[in-house]
């Protein structure tokens, strides 16, 4: 019990600044202004232009309560600084471009604190946490090779349509938020019932309640960082993406890591810029990627040439499932990996195979070399 009381004691020194080591420069937790200082808001507030109702006690206390909560958080508010660098330019331009209010880019901040893979429990993906149904409504590519709700560029022009769509429906760009979060239908019943258009005075599901509180403190904490301690350098901030961007026809299926070698760089690095895609493989058709910068002149030819290469030393065989089959004794028989053997065919290791199936097996060194009479060469 000492043990904890210790620990529990050494976690709140460390939180206000009391301690013997020096802490990292962008917190300087020895300088926070008090949390009073914090949270006193003397200033009007707005959001996309839209006046805070700051004259109804409620409103302040609600606010108060977010901004209380992200600053006790302060790794997460670091990291939603550090990124902003990153992903906001991007946000910024194409609101810009769309004649949108440049507040919409704090809705990306709540709703996946700019992570291009941040998942819900619902279902939600990506930078603009988009459900598979509603993504695919406003034009982004969901399937199994392709989830365009990880894409930075994508996302966000869907996400400016979506919140066209509702800015023309309801009128106002807080309800828009608000709808944004719980569904245009249930906004639309809720108003109906409460006989009110007004954001602040409808009682809504809880999560939507603190919604647009949310979206305000946030804009608050990153518009003056300064004022709620956090002291940044630009050292501290993560770089703007960098990248070039091609585009490329596959004539079939061709492992990433190809592109990955005709860009001179890495798979993981494809990956990284390109998080919308899925798998290994890059299905065939005509594609659009980003590489790292400065990479992009003679890719062309090197992507040729690998693939080339790639189809002369890699001929696949297609074995033909038979019954009592299962996915380890074929890896065990023709001596490949068992992941190698589900990435190569794009399959749920969970999920059974079936007699008849087809499953391409890459040869290998160690590959037995007795004939099969269910292995064709293709």
């Amino acid at each position: 019990m000492k043990g904890i009381s210790l620990i529990l004691l050494l976690i709140i020194l460390a939180g206000t600044g009391i301690s013997g080591a020096q802490e990292p420069a962008m917190q300087q937790p020895s300088n926070w202004p008090s949390l009073m200082t914090h949270i006193k808001i003397n200033e009007s507030l707005d959001f996309c232009g839209e006046p805070v109702a700051l004259h109804l006690q409620e409103v302040g206390e609600r606010l108060e309560k977010e901004l209380l909560l992200m600053i006790w958080d302060r790794p997460q508010v670091a990291l939603w600084i550090k990124r902003s660098t990153r992903y906001l330019p991007i946000i910024e331009r194409m609101l810009r471009e769309n004649n949108m209010p440049a507040d919409l880019k704090y809705v990306a901040i709540i709703e996946s604190a700019l992570r291009p893979h941040a998942g819900s429990r619902k279902g939600a993906i990506g930078f603009w946490q988009f459900l598979r149904s509603t993504g695919r409504n406003y034009g982004l590519r969901i399937n199994t090779e392709i989830d365009e709700r990880r894409n930075i560029f994508a996302s966000t022009q869907a996400a400016i349509n979506y919140f066209k769509a509702l800015y023309e429906m309801l009128g106002s760009w807080t309800l828009s938020a608000a709808a944004y979060n719980m569904g245009e239908l249930g906004l639309q019943s809720e108003m109906a019932s409460q006989k009110s258009q007004d954001y602040y005075q409808l009682y809504l599901p809880l999560e939507t309640q603190r919604y647009v509180f949310r979206i305000i403190a946030a804009k608050m904490i990153l518009t003056d960082p300064a004022r709620f301690g956090f002291q940044f350098t630009d050292q501290d901030l993560y770089p703007p993406l960098a990248f070039d961007r091609i585009q490329f026809e596959c004539f079939q299926d061709t492992p990433l890591q190809i592109v990955a070698q005709a860009a001179n760089s890495y798979f993981k690095a494809i990956k990284d810029l390109n998080p919308e895609i899925r798998g290994h493989f890059l299905a065939a058709g005509t594609h659009s990627l980003l590489i790292p910068p400065g990479n992009a002149e003679g890719f062309d030819a090197r992507f040729k040439q690998l693939v080339q290469q790639w189809q002369a030393t890699n001929q696949e065989r297609v074995y033909v499932v038979q019954t009592g089959d299962n996915l380890t004794s074929i890896a065990e028989r023709f001596k490949v990996p068992l992941p190698a053997l589900l990435i190569w065919n794009r399959l749920d290791g969970r999920k059974p195979i079936h007699p008849g199936d087809r499953l391409v097996i890459y040869p290998n060194e160690n590959m037995t070399t007795q004939e099969d009479p269910n292995v064709r060469d293709q």
